[in-house]
């Protein structure tokens, strides 16, 4: 069993997607244990992210690669092709989109809840996710068109990617007392 953070960010909220997230997650037997929508502050917005020399090196590189594929030239589109500081931009972009209106933050527990939640909602970006997850259904943004419009990539929700990450998100964005544990009617037939 684990525990594990799904977001519903801005433009999910504002497309009405709540319950088609909500209701996927407990298709698959997975149990919402909190709920609740918030507007996240800057200062809550950027500490939901690890902001590490490490984390945002590997954001500039991902940013690199894709610059690279669509024959963008970094320099022009963000001022710089150095990744740490590409990392830093785009820190900024993920800290005002999530800024940009109301977020549903959902505690989800269940056998193998991270890996479950991340194969539900698709790969990060929207035109590598398999139709049939949230972000391949609902999400059609580009990194690329992204870049561009100096913005972060629109793509419906987040959720945790590790142990390590669900743990800190988790006391990021819920209280204990936030936190409800029961047990679903089907859970003696499902394991």
């Amino acid at each position: 069993m684990e525990r594990t953070v799904l977001l519903v960010k801005p433009d999910g909220v504002k497309r009405g997607l709540i319950g088609e997230v909500i209701k996927r997650l407990e298709q698959r037997g997975l149990k919402i244990i909190a709920l609740k929508m918030i507007q996240a502050t800057e200062e809550h917005a950027r500490a939901h992210y690890p902001g590490t020399d490490k984390w945002l090196r590997g954001m500039g590189e991902k940013t690199l690669e894709n610059y690279a594929k669509y024959g963008k030239d970094p320099i022009k589109e963000a001022g710089t092709a150095d990744p740490l500081e590409l990392g830093k931009i785009i820190y900024g972009w993920n800290t005002d989109f999530l800024t940009s209106g109301p977020v549903v933050a959902v505690l989800i527990s269940g056998v193998h809840a991270i890996d479950m939640v991340r194969k539900i909602v698709g790969t990060t970006l929207p035109s590598k996710a398999d139709m049939g997850t949230i972000r391949g259904d609902y999400s059609v943004d580009s990194p690329t068109l992204a870049n561009v419009e100096k913005r972060a990539i629109h793509n419906v929700v987040h959720a945790s990617g590790d142990p390590e990450e669900a743990a800190h998100e988790i006391e990021h964005w819920f209280n204990p007392e936030e936190i409800h544990d029961y047990k679903r009617a089907e859970q003696d037939v499902m394991f």
